[in-house]
């Protein structure tokens, strides 16, 4: 029996069971056959449907599967492109940034005092470090600071940046409690946690003069 081809690239259709207008939506997929013995799918952010099958497994069963897949696949490919969106409106694609009003910049720190701390707690924990009192503050200049006795400080502007980025200040601002500096030891620390922290450094790089910008001087 000779293997099917080892990448290959197909339009699906399939129905949005939970319209009642039973629209059609079309699932862009990719398929790529190997050695491995199970079946696995994959979302990636540009929407395409990887799909990794092993290498004799039959077309009709991949395509079967992605049919009893379909509210999970497009459930995941909804909450790329909002996440998406989000990205674009604070990179000013879709909305120009204008200057924040006390009341927004009020609502953003309540939102970062319900968000942040918990997310601290948890990475506290998976670090291996204690920490003292966290303050949430409208800062022009940093996203974040660590204290020698472990209070925190973060910017509640980072409410407007994604879910990631915020999940890098709070783990670099904690790694500071093993690494008082940024040593080649710190980056170390951080990158256990977060293995791509780089992504978020850039993205803080690209964007975040427009996100503090949103200050009024």
């Amino acid at each position: 029996m000779k293997p099917l081809m080892k990448s290959q690239q197909i339009i699906l259709l399939y129905s949005n069971k939970e319209s009642r207008e039973n629209r059609r939506f079309a699932m862009n997929v990719k398929i790529i056959r190997s050695n491995r013995k199970t079946l696995a799918i994959q979302i990636n952010p540009n929407l395409l449907v990887t799909v990794r099958a092993p290498m004799y497994a039959p077309q009709s069963d991949i395509e079967r599967i992605l049919r009893e897949k379909e509210g999970w696949i497009q459930k995941h490919i909804e909450k790329i492109r909002e996440q998406e969106a989000k990205k674009k409106e604070i990179q000013g694609e879709s909305v120009e940034s204008e200057y924040l009003t006390n009341e927004e910049i009020k609502k953003l720190a309540d939102k970062a005092l319900q968000h942040i701390p918990k997310r601290v707690s948890y990475y506290a924990k998976q670090i291996g470090v204690t920490y003292g009192k966290i303050t949430i503050r409208n800062q022009k200049t940093r996203w974040g600071s660590c204290s020698s006795k472990g209070n925190l400080n973060f910017n509640c502007l980072l409410m407007l940046t994604p879910p990631e980025v915020i999940d890098y200040v709070v783990v670099h601002e904690l790694c500071h409690r093993k690494e008082m500096n940024h040593s080649g030891a710190f980056w170390a620390e951080v990158e256990k946690v977060i293995p791509d922290y780089k992504e978020q450094v850039k993205w803080l790089k690209e964007n975040g003069g427009k996100v503090i910008g949103r200050m009024k001087q």
